[in-house]
């Protein structure tokens, strides 16, 4: 079968499991949003979810996270990983929107990766759920099931992205995204998985 065929197979399949699948991380709008992905870095969306509301009842906007103070923005999100570092970015970020982007969040993928702690994956999920542009975000999880469905042979998420762009509709990548991690979740774990019995990994890893 080949890459394209078995994608438009897999697409029908996640289009009967998660026809409308919603945004895992909580948010109000882009700036929320940025925040949260860049919170979820070797942290699960539960976690960040548990994090946000008091975070963003004290600072849901650039001018009001660039006035806390890097320790005060860290003792909302210390049970976040990397949440020195985070917590560093975070500031730092909400400084150079106000700077440079009048406070708005750069509707621009080669901006977004400008901002301190956001890299190309963060700034691809800002890009599609937050300004409906087309992107397709690969995480570790996209990555993995990529490589078990036979979608792609790339050695790492830059190179799953661009395969995976050629075998899915571009109307659908940001559908797509998330339906994977779904599925990820639900049917195909990294751990103990049975792939005779998952929708998609009986028969598409052969």
């Amino acid at each position: 079968m080949k890459r394209t065929e078995k994608a438009k197979k897999i697409g029908e399949i996640l289009d009967r499991l998660y026809p409308q699948p919603p945004i895992p991380l909580a948010h109000r709008d882009p700036f929320t949003l940025l925040i949260a992905v860049l919170l979820s870095a070797q942290t699960t969306d539960a976690q960040v979810n548990k994090v946000t509301p008091a975070l963003f009842a004290r600072a849901s906007t650039p001018l009001e996270m660039a006035a806390l103070s890097e320790s005060e923005i860290h003792s909302f999100i210390k049970s976040c990983g990397l949440a020195p570092s985070k917590a560093r970015n975070i500031k730092k970020l909400a400084h150079k929107l106000l700077d440079e982007y009048g406070g708005q969040v750069p509707r621009d993928i080669d901006e977004l990766e400008k901002l301190p702690g956001v890299g190309h994956k963060t700034a691809s999920v800002v890009m599609t759920q937050a300004f409906g542009e087309p992107a397709f975000p690969v995480d570790t999880h996209i990555h993995r099931l990529a490589q078990r469905w036979k979608l792609s042979k790339g050695k790492n998420v830059e190179q799953t992205e661009a395969d995976l762009k050629k075998v899915f509709p571009r109307d659908e990548w940001a559908r797509r995204h998330l339906q994977i991690i779904y599925f990820g979740r639900e049917y195909c774990p990294a751990r103990s998985h049975e792939p005779d019995s998952c929708p998609i990994c009986a028969w598409a890893r052969k």
